[in-house]
């Protein structure tokens, strides 16, 4: 196993948060080393100046947190993104999609954002808390058929949300590794036993605010 800060995107979500929280989140990035920042798309901009030379990859959120943006909403949110430096993408899937079985409609959602990403890695938020274990296995099918890079559990903002589960992430790991597709746990992930089990079940990034306490422990 590669040392564990390089499985962490150090995030910062929160829809109140400073100039000052930024450069925190920054700094603390940069002291250890992290394999990313994840932040807003309004962000973005001030993390690529901030960590300019360090090798630190900004990832950036589409479709947030609800997924219910059209397909070409989150295609633009995606061009502006990479233009303003993002390095990885994580969209929301469109749950009530899901829910509905109108895969049709997901899989054209997935591959019109892959297509404005071009190069850019695109992670797939699939919000596991909201969906059943077949719902998951088959929103990581339409994953894999619509060339998406990776599969990820949450956004964190599901009301009474867990997050990221280890039984969850071996779903998804089982179903996407044979296609070369990798897995971001993200949501709930405050401690290194967590993290650590995670890992174990085949994520192969870690998405928290919990990066410091992670390493500190």
């Amino acid at each position: 196993m590669q040392e564990l800060n390089k499985y962490i995107e150090h995030t910062l979500l929160k829809q109140d948060a400073s100039k000052e929280d930024f450069i925190k989140l920054f700094d603390e990035a940069k002291k250890y080393n992290f394999l990313g920042v994840c932040v807003n798309p309004a962000y973005v901009k001030m993390a690529k100046d901030y960590l300019k030379g360090t090798g630190i990859k900004v990832v950036t959120v589409v479709g947030f947190p609800l997924g219910a943006n059209i397909p070409d909403v989150k295609a633009y949110e995606t061009t502006c993104a990479i233009e303003d430096g993002a390095d990885e993408i994580d969209m929301v899937i469109n749950v009530s999609a899901i829910k509905n079985k109108d895969y049709e409609y997901v899989i054209n959602d997935i591959k019109t954002v892959k297509d404005a990403c071009a190069f850019v890695p695109l992670k797939v938020i699939l919000e596991t808390d909201l969906l059943t274990k077949d719902e998951i296995k088959k929103a990581c099918e339409l994953c894999i058929e619509s060339g998406a890079n990776f599969v990820k559990t949450s956004t964190g903002f599901v009301k009474n949300g867990v997050g990221a589960k280890v039984e969850d992430v071996k779903l998804m790991y089982d179903t996407v590794s044979s296609h070369g597709l990798q897995v971001k746990a993200s949501g709930g992930i405050r401690d290194k036993e967590t993290a650590l089990k995670l890992i174990e079940a085949g994520a192969a990034r870690l998405g928290t605010s919990s990066g410091v306490k992670i390493m500190e422990t």
